[in-house]
């Protein structure tokens, strides 16, 4: 049996195709939800906020700094790259809830 063919049987038998193809599609999603976040979502908070530029606000306490503005986006973030992985898995899924008996 040659290598290449060996090969490709691991790649078939693992499933590594399909992997590759998923962690690109998640690469491609991950940067649509970071525009959207930084170019509509943001704006529209940042509207409501006095002083604008909230992202780069940081708090120094000596030596130390604090770029709290900078966490504040990256959690709104997060919570929207979660909220749509919980509807896309929700939708994908479709599993039926167990009822006790």
């Amino acid at each position: 049996m040659s290598i290449v063919k060996e090969f490709m049987d691991f790649l078939y038998e693992y499933k590594v195709i399909g992997l590759a193809i998923a962690f690109i599609m998640g690469l491609a999603a991950n940067q649509l939800v970071k525009s959207l976040v930084d170019n509509i979502i943001m704006p529209i908070i940042t509207f409501f906020i006095p002083g604008g530029d909230w992202q780069t606000a940081k708090l120094a306490l000596g030596p130390i700094v604090i770029s709290w503005g900078q966490f504040l986006a990256d959690l709104i973030y997060f919570i929207i790259v979660a909220f749509v992985i919980f509807l896309i898995a929700k939708k994908v899924l479709r599993e039926d809830k167990v009822t006790k008996k």
